[in-house]
């Protein structure tokens, strides 16, 4: 039997493993979730590591957990501002689209592996969910973006995808195992799931906001704990009520991610940080939960079934979901490549086996194959993809300030970046002649890789970034000063 002290070495030195493999994954130039998986196999039963483990019900478990947790943190970093422009795209991409993706890559798939139409469907509907956050992290790693509505629009499919593709897998599941099941309860069934997931996602997001700006809690410590619970209760209420978990967390972390409440800044840093724990743990598991040499009778198999969801499936849920978008062909195609498969399709994976259904361990085997095919295919080609399809763009740097402003829960000031611009009529000006609004202050100036202090006697240069603290009216009269040289009406001369 392995003590205690054991199991805390084993799991200090994955998370460990699991870190540096980040810090590698950045490096070269590959997802992260390509190292966290080969850090698992490395570590499992068939590896160096020799550590048995062979539950799936477990690693189902803490797959939801996870997945609920890195939802919700892509919730909170939502800037609903930048994806709304693509919401009804974003929404037929993620529903449409993954039904296309599913059937015809399922339909495909079942004559290959000798399944039937129901088994297919049910393959299909695994691989369908896509990992947007990993093709952001290599575009990361090799310091460019992507332009047009490329970015809000995979970003926004990344976690409004996954809910369509849990239905999808559930139903199949039951289709394989009660044949006779009713197509209308099915129907229903997504209507009762889409339709609990997100009023709960929305309530308890506007609830949790209201509790947080109005609940004084004695120690700052406490804040994230609430907030931690409230990705808890948010996935279990609804799941409870027959609801779609991931649809909910999604959505209350967008609620909250756009709204304002005390200690937002620090709270979104933990559940990035906890997001990040939560992949490692996940991946780290699913490597574990694989047999390498079971891989091998699938190869062939895996990459027709591989190829047929890249080159056709994919493609055609992308444009025949967004025939009607005015997307141009070379955008559509980004999209089209750039779907990669992550996470969820090896935490659905799982669902089969816990389920009872017939050929689980050569779904969970095909599947977990797919997912490294794309991942190494798709993964390191992404930023080459971009630039033949000239969709490339240089990736903005976000500044990181000295400081941090924690607004009250019924303040109306924020803290704001005002960049001045090259035709800016600031330039050379001190900023004591700019008028700006008595009641807007300028806090830093970020000039380069150093922050001034700045002064009425301060002179603007190109290039500059002012740091403002004030109502939303302040920072709007600000910008239109040094973006226009329009004085705001109370022209106050005051020197920050």
């Amino acid at each position: 039997m392995i003590s205690l002290d054991h199991v805390l070495i084993i799991a200090a030195a994955l998370l460990i493993a699991g870190v540096l493999a980040s810090k590698a994954a950045s490096r070269l130039g590959v997802p992260a979730l390509l190292l966290f998986l080969f850090t698992g196999m490395l570590a499992g039963e068939e590896g160096p590591g020799g550590i048995p483990f062979d539950d799936a019900a477990l690693a189902q478990v803490l797959g939801i957990i996870a997945l609920s947790f890195i939802l919700f943190a892509g919730g909170l970093d939502t800037d609903w501002a930048s994806v709304s422009a693509v919401k009804w795209r974003g929404l037929s991409l993620s529903t449409l689209g993954v039904s296309i993706t599913a059937g015809i890559s399922g339909g495909l798939a079942a004559p290959l592996l000798g399944f039937s139409w129901r088994e297919g469907l049910l393959l299909g509907a695994i691989m369908s969910s896509t990992d947007a956050a990993a093709v952001f992290a290599v575009l990361r790693s090799r310091g460019v973006s992507l332009k047009g509505s490329s970015r809000p629009l995979l970003e926004l499919e990344s976690g409004s995808n996954d809910p369509m593709a849990v239905f999808l897998t559930l139903a199949f599941i039951r289709l394989v195992n009660r044949p006779d099941s009713p197509v209308l309860d099915l129907a229903l069934m997504f209507v009762l799931q889409m339709t609990v997931g997100a009023a709960i996602g929305y309530g308890l997001g506007k609830a949790s906001v209201a509790a947080l700006n109005r609940v004084k809690l004695e120690t700052d410590g406490l804040y994230p704990v609430l907030t931690l619970s409230v990705v808890l209760l948010t996935y279990g209420l609804a799941s409870f009520l027959q609801g779609n978990g991931f649809l909910a967390v999604y959505l209350a972390g967008i609620v909250m991610g756009n709204s304002d409440f005390i200690h937002k800044r620090s709270l979104m840093r933990f559940h990035d940080g906890l997001a990040w724990l939560m992949q490692i743990t996940m991946f780290v598991t699913l490597g574990l939960l694989v047999f390498p040499s079971h891989l091998l009778p699938v190869v062939w198999r895996g990459l027709f079934i591989a190829g047929v969801l890249m080159f056709v499936a994919r493609p055609a849920g992308v444009f025949l979901s967004l025939a009607l978008a005015s997307m141009g062909v070379r955008e559509k195609a980004l999209v089209s490549w750039v779907g990669l498969r992550g996470a969820v399709p090896i935490v659905l994976a799982t669902f089969p086996f816990v389920a009872g259904a017939p050929n689980a361990e050569l779904y969970f085997n095909i599947v977990f194959f797919v997912v490294l095919t794309s991942v190494l295919l798709q993964g390191t080609s992404i930023p080459l993809v971009a630039r033949w399809l000239d969709l490339e763009a240089p990736l903005e740097k976000k500044r990181e300030y000295p400081l941090e402003y924690v607004a009250g829960g019924k303040t109306r000031n924020d803290l704001i970046e005002v960049p001045i611009p090259d035709h800016s009529p600031a330039i050379g000006r001190q900023i004591v002649d700019l008028r700006l609004p008595r009641s807007a202050l300028i806090v830093l100036v970020s000039r380069g890789d150093d922050f001034l202090v700045p002064r009425g006697g301060t002179t603007l240069e190109r290039g500059d970034v002012m740091l403002v603290l004030g109502e939303s009216t302040d920072i709007e009269a600000v910008r239109s000063a040094v973006e226009a040289g329009a004085p705001p009406a109370d022209g106050g001369g005051r020197p920050a």
